[in-house]
């Protein structure tokens, strides 16, 4: 990944993370389904009107908005509305990242390695702590909905995935994928709040919105419709969309740190000690779950910047850093007035390893001399090089 998307990933982060202070703000004055479809109606009508959909199936627009709309934040809101606290939900919720990680092997053929399977047994262990804690001092249930809400976006991570995937030959644009994700959610929301909340009551709720005392509810629904949806999932798309499941999930293990802290700090809400200890277990196992094999995934250097150690290849010839030697750099030079044929005025020579050209066998660009004149090396599958020498070449000689 490279240092600009690891930036993004870490603003999707803060907004996610402060996210739950709005939520919690939010479910003090809506009903929870009926706040779910309400953040996701305010951007589905300006959606429809003004943004062409985005050329993907729609089983897979479906699964992204079924996943990620409806069944997260149902089961989130109805665990915070039951009693559970917002610093402890964004760190149930993170358990998206090993759901995503076996979901990506079930549904995509991701291949899981020994650690992974460890990974995940680690995180299941901290979910138990965290699970008997909560039962020695309130009941589990919202515990239990808080992880439904986090295999739901799961299931979203997949299929913002597939989508952002199905068309080779066209990209899909993550903005637009993102806003026509939230069409889906509204009308499922709001027929289940009349059926569970009542038909009036989250109009009601949203009336009472707009009187001077309300102003904190609109501004949480502003944060998480604007902010937390627009931006943050846009941001979360274009990373699914660009990288492996496995390699994105990690950065949603940083968000229980800004959501634990935020809560801490203007909720006041203090976790025990079991719970903080199977927190750091479940980060850790989560971590585990969803790190690349290189090693860690924050500091995995992007391919197209590691550098390669200079390579001595042959007598007077050194290949730089960036693969290609003092002949390479001359023959493409030539190879680019002859029109990119691969011939120019000074002979022929393959093109560096990574470059884009053939040559087979050691593909370092060595010479080898026979006669005076450089081996083309055709028996042996080595680069080589005919025709009058560069003088840079004869003066090294």
């Amino acid at each position: 990944m490279s240092n600009r998307d690891r930036l993004l990933g870490l603003a999707v982060v803060l907004l996610w993370g402060l996210n739950f202070l709005a939520l919690h703000v939010g479910l003090e004055h809506f009903p929870p389904f009926f706040f779910a479809g309400l953040r996701f109606a305010v951007l589905a009508i300006p959606v429809v009107l003004l943004v062409p959909r985005p050329r993907v199936p729609v089983r897979w627009l479906v699964l992204y908005g079924a996943g990620f709309g409806i069944a997260q934040f149902a089961f989130l809101f109805t665990a915070m509305r039951a009693g559970m606290p917002t610093g402890l939900a964004s760190l149930v919720l993170q358990s998206s990242a090993p759901f995503t990680v076996v979901l990506g092997a079930i549904l995509l053929r991701e291949r899981l390695r020994p650690s992974q399977f460890a990974g995940l047994g680690v995180a299941v262990l901290g979910m138990a702590v965290i699970g008997w804690d909560r039962a020695q001092h309130a009941t589990v249930v919202p515990v239990l909905l808080t992880l439904a809400a986090g295999l739901g976006w799961a299931f979203g991570n997949i299929g913002s995935r597939l989508a952002a995937a199905s068309d080779a030959g066209h990209r899909v644009d993550p903005l637009h994928l993102t806003l026509w994700m939230a069409v889906v959610p509204p009308v499922p929301m709001f027929a289940l709040s009349a059926a569970v909340e009542g038909p009036a009551t989250g109009w009601r709720a949203l009336a009472d919105a707009f009187t001077p005392a309300g102003w904190p509810a609109l501004a949480a629904l502003a944060y998480t419709a604007v902010l937390a949806t627009l931006v943050g999932s846009g941001l979360w798309t274009y990373l699914m969309g660009r990288y492996p499941a496995g390699a994105v999930a990690p950065l949603s293990l940083l968000v229980p740190v800004v959501g634990i802290g935020t809560a801490w700090l203007f909720l006041g809400e203090r976790p025990s000690a079991p719970a903080l200890a199977g927190a750091v277990v479940v980060i850790a196992g989560a971590f585990a779950a969803t790190s690349p094999r290189s090693g860690l995934w924050f500091f995995t250097p992007h391919p197209a910047r590691r550098r390669v150690p200079p390579l001595r290849v042959g007598r007077g010839v050194e290949v730089s850093t960036d693969g290609r030697s003092a002949i390479d750099r001359v023959a493409a030079a030539g190879a680019a007035r002859d029109g990119g044929r691969g011939r120019g005025d000074r002979g022929w020579i393959a093109a560096a390893p990574g470059s884009g050209g053939g040559g087979s066998g050691t593909e370092r660009g060595d010479l080898r001399r026979r006669g005076g004149r450089a081996d083309r090396g055709a028996r042996t599958g080595r680069a080589g090089f005919r025709g009058d020498r560069p003088r840079a070449a004869r003066a090294r000689r």
